[in-house]
């Protein structure tokens, strides 16, 4: 039997999680013309991404601006996305800033249904590793939803303090950002030797595809996919050949589209969401543009995105 027949949607979240179905689904946010949350928009969007094979959902997180968003919008936000994914895949969502407002949106996405958290780093602070365990102690503690901790920029974590993370109630696994692979490795096998062997981890770098057979190499092979938003056949084509260890299609694609849209996000600041949004409007679907204090792309620059989704459709024919 297919491991993945045996996980139902009451399962617990880490076990929904630890089955790699499909990608890592962060949808946009969606917003109307007059600048407005466009719910009907968001939810169809989400959605669209239940049914191409996401494997779960992660509503107002990074790629969703949950910067940009008050607590009422992202709490309908997060109603909405739940109302979409209708129990087919769970559903996670973002709760940041000081602990006190991360407490607040945790205990808001409890309320919209969510099925677990995704705790940003907190806002600007460099904390030492005492007040980040004391953080993610304190919001776990403050809600009944699993918890994922998402480590980069200003929260990077030893593995002595994942290792406390991982002892904690509440808390089920480590995205990683920062992309420091001994790093990485150091913590895997520090939690492993703790007892902690189901504990999850995440690639959580902007277009984590590029680095995922590094990452498959120290055993992780959960990743977030923004490429998804706006190019599900090729996210999917490249997660089973991942997963199926399809090398040539990995590289074909890796090659011929990934490192190609990587150098183009990496020209613009902020790409990493307008470059993605403007990917989601070119594929039909008009969620907007970015709120401040991002911006949108430079003409040239999407209509080279433009020809790179030609080109990664073409590279799925080649496959064939």
């Amino acid at each position: 039997m297919d491991l993945g027949e045996l996980v139902t949607p009451a399962a617990p979240l880490a076990a929904r999680l630890g089955v790699p179905s499909g990608p890592l689904f962060f949808p946009v946010t969606a917003y109307a013309p007059d600048g407005a949350v466009d719910l009907d928009t968001y939810r169809l969007h989400v959605r669209r991404g239940v049914e191409a094979g996401a494997a779960a959902v992660f509503a107002c997180c990074g790629t969703g601006e949950f910067h940009a968003l008050t607590p009422e919008e992202f709490e309908l936000c997060v109603t909405a996305a739940v109302e979409a994914a209708d129990g087919r895949v769970p559903v996670v969502a973002g709760a940041g800033y000081g602990t006190a407002l991360a407490v607040r949106y945790a205990r808001l996405a409890g309320r919209a249904g969510a099925d677990g958290l995704l705790a940003m780093p907190p806002y600007l602070v460099r904390a030492g590793q005492e007040g980040l365990l004391r953080h993610y102690r304190e919001v776990a503690a403050a809600t009944s939803l699993p918890m994922i901790v998402y480590q980069r920029d200003n929260a990077v974590l030893t593995p002595e303090a994942v290792v406390e993370l991982a002892r904690t109630e509440g808390i089920i696994g480590l995205k990683d950002g920062l992309g420091d692979l001994d790093l990485m490795q150091r913590t895997l096998s520090a939690v492993r030797a703790d007892g902690r062997g189901d504990f999850l981890y995440f690639n959580g770098l902007p277009t984590a595809e590029l680095t995922q057979s590094a990452y498959r190499g120290i055993g992780i092979t959960l990743y977030s996919s923004a490429v998804f938003c706006f190019a599900p056949e090729i996210a999917v084509a490249c997660h089973t050949a991942f997963h199926t260890g399809d090398t040539d299609t990995v590289n074909r694609l890796v090659d011929g589209f990934y490192r190609p849209f990587v150098e183009l996000r990496d020209k613009g600041p902020g790409y990493a969401v307008s470059l993605v949004k403007a990917g989601v409007r070119m594929r039909g679907l008009d969620v907007g543009e970015v709120r401040p204090p991002l911006h949108e792309p430079a003409g040239d620059h999407v209509k080279q995105l433009a020809r790179l989704i030609e080109r990664g459709h073409a590279l799925l024919e080649e496959g064939k």
